[in-house]
């Protein structure tokens, strides 16, 4: 099981956060699996960006991204000190106000979870194939 595990301190560094899973995913990838495991790594990358970006702006500006292969997938879990939970909304098709990343996640996950973490605030995960 492989994991890398980046601290993200502001919206300025979700580039670094989406260069650090694709370089992880790259520790990865089988020859063989070349055209299957690009498109798997779109996706996990687009779901590393939506979370870290959605923990940033919402989780008190500051997370940490984990990256985890498992047998199962692929598991991004972004950490954040705010206890608020996720919710889904209908997306702000005019204002700008966003409503688009939580529930694409959703879609895009075989699973995704919330959890309170003991020390404070929680962990937002979800489970890509790979």
């Amino acid at each position: 099981m492989a994991e890398s595990v980046a601290t993200i301190r502001s919206a300025a560094v979700v580039a670094d956060a989406r260069d650090a899973a694709r370089a992880f995913l790259d520790r990865l990838r089988q020859p063989a699996m070349a055209a299957e495991a690009a498109e798997a790594a779109d996706t996990v990358v687009l779901v590393v960006s939506e979370l870290v970006t959605n923990a940033l702006r919402h989780g008190g500006g500051t997370c940490t991204l984990e990256l985890t292969a498992h047998a199962e997938g692929i598991e991004v879990a972004v950490h954040d000190p705010s206890p608020h939970v996720p919710r889904m909304r209908t997306p702000d098709m005019d204002g700008g106000t966003g409503g688009f990343g939580w529930p694409m996640v959703n879609r895009l996950a075989r699973a995704t979870a919330v959890t309170r973490r003991a020390s404070g605030g929680k962990t937002v995960s979800a489970l890509l194939a790979w």
